[in-house]
Order: structure tokens, then C-alpha cells, then sequence
């Protein structure tokens, strides 16, 4: 469920519902923290969090996130551990250079000995 302003009720309601229903965990997105925090301990299976609440039974970034491969779009949730953006798009530049110009693979990443059973 996505917080999108205003409806608190709503998101409790349907959390309950959820869990009714026989699901297993229930995924907040953007959810204002006293509400996290309130349908973490009233409903009875985990709750998931993107953002908004240490509350949570668990926790989801998006990978790319964590390393900081995109320098222009941070959702406010987000804690970035490194800058790696710039770094991985030079080293993705410079494979495709390498490929383009037949440089990569080079004699020493091919597989070239037929008597070790390495042709099929």
C-alpha cells in the first residue's frame, strides 16, 4: 500500500484486510511513521517498509539505491552508502568502447585450450 496523502483510515482498514485475507506480510511505501508504527503493532503478520518508519518488521531499498548509482533522483527514504554512480557509468563507457573497438574479449579472457575440453 502507497501512502498518498490524507487517507490514514484507509491504509489501516486495508492493512487489516490484507491480513484477514490470509496474506503473509503486507508492504508500506511512503507512509507517514506514527502510521507505520501504529499498523505494525496492530496488525498480526510483518509489515514491510519503504521508507518512513525504523518500525517495521522489515525493510526494502532498491539496490541501486545503496551505492548511489543515480545522482539525480533520491526519494527522500533513501540513505545512500556511497557515491558508485559516476565510477560504474565509466567502467560501462569504457566496456562498450572496448567491445565496439574489438579490444574485449583480449587472448587472455577466452576459453582456447580444445584439449582440456574447452570446445564444443
Amino acid at each position: 500500500m502507497q501512502w498518498r496523502g490524507g487517507d490514514a483510515e484507509r491504509i489501516r482498514r486495508d492493512a487489516g484486510a490484507v491480513t484477514e485475507a490470509g496474506a503473509l506480510s503486507v508492504v508500506l511505501e511512503k507512509v507517514p511513521e506514527p502510521l507505520a508504527r501504529r499498523i505494525t503493532a496492530e496488525i498480526a503478520i510483518p509489515t514491510i517498509g519503504i521508507g518512513a518508519s525504523p518500525t517495521y518488521d522489515g525493510k526494502i531499498l532498491v539496490v541501486d539505491d545503496i551505492p548511489g548509482m543515480f545522482a539525480d533522483f533520491r526519494p527522500k527514504f533513501v540513505k545512500r552508502y556511497a557515491k558508485l554512480g559516476a565510477e560504474a557509468n565509466a567502467a560501462i563507457a569504457a566496456y562498450g568502447a572496448d567491445a565496439r573497438e574489438r579490444r574485449f574479449p583480449a587472448a587472455e579472457h577466452l576459453y582456447a585450450n580444445a584439449s582440456n575440453g574447452d570446445v564444443a
